[in-house]
């Protein structure tokens, strides 16, 4: 009676190893986000050395970062002031946030969902990476999401002339659902290993 069953289940292990086996088609897009990264490494570059240019009086370079940030007045700005400086250096901070968020994608998502990386004995193992999962990776994400949010609303309020009442509201708004949902994902989070730790 065992036989035939056995023969059978083998049967069948082709199709959920090659099931399995299409978590590899994940790579291509965890290697786009790293030349993603690359892009965002460029970019952050770019903006510094506009930065460094421009505290040391290039016009170009001033007015190249007056035209990233999208700061507008009606005085013509001919020299670096505070408000631009602390423009771009927040600019800088949300390309380094995103950056982090990137990595906690790449490698933990690499190593939830496609192959180990056996990283155990490595020094510059993460910390978070030892204990990731699905739900870890999520609570993660969600808390990187609002320290971006919060650093764009920041952004947004230092340069509040430029926007309309709408588009400050708007953004407030959404920043308190991202605020919102993360609490919410934490606390189901936090509900779900309770129930895991009861049933053991």
């Amino acid at each position: 009676m065992t036989e035939p069953l056995k023969t059978k289940t083998s049967g069948l292990r082709p199709l959920p190893n090659f099931i399995f086996a299409s978590r590899w088609l994940q790579l291509p897009l965890y290697l786009g986000l790293i030349a993603a990264q690359g892009v965002y490494v460029f970019h952050f570059w770019v903006e510094l050395v506009h930065l460094m240019e421009a505290a040391f009086g290039s016009q170009t370079a001033l007015q190249a970062l007056i035209t990233s940030i999208g700061y507008k007045t009606t005085t013509p700005i001919v020299t670096l002031n505070e408000t631009v400086i602390m423009l771009v250096v927040l600019a800088l901070i949300d390309v380094v946030m995103i950056s982090n968020l990137l990595i906690m994608v790449i490698v933990g998502g690499y190593e939830t969902f496609v192959s180990r990386m056996n990283l155990h004995e490595h020094p510059d193992q993460p910390e978070w990476l030892s204990h990731v999962n699905a739900s870890v990776l999520k609570v993660k994400l969600a808390t990187a999401i609002i320290g971006i949010s919060s650093i764009h609303l920041l952004k947004t309020f230092i340069n509040a002339d430029n926007y309309s009442d709408r588009v400050l509201i708007a953004q407030t708004v959404i920043h308190i659902a991202f605020l919102m949902s993360a609490l919410a994902i934490a606390y189901t989070d936090k509900i779900m290993s309770g129930i895991a730790a009861t049933k053991h």
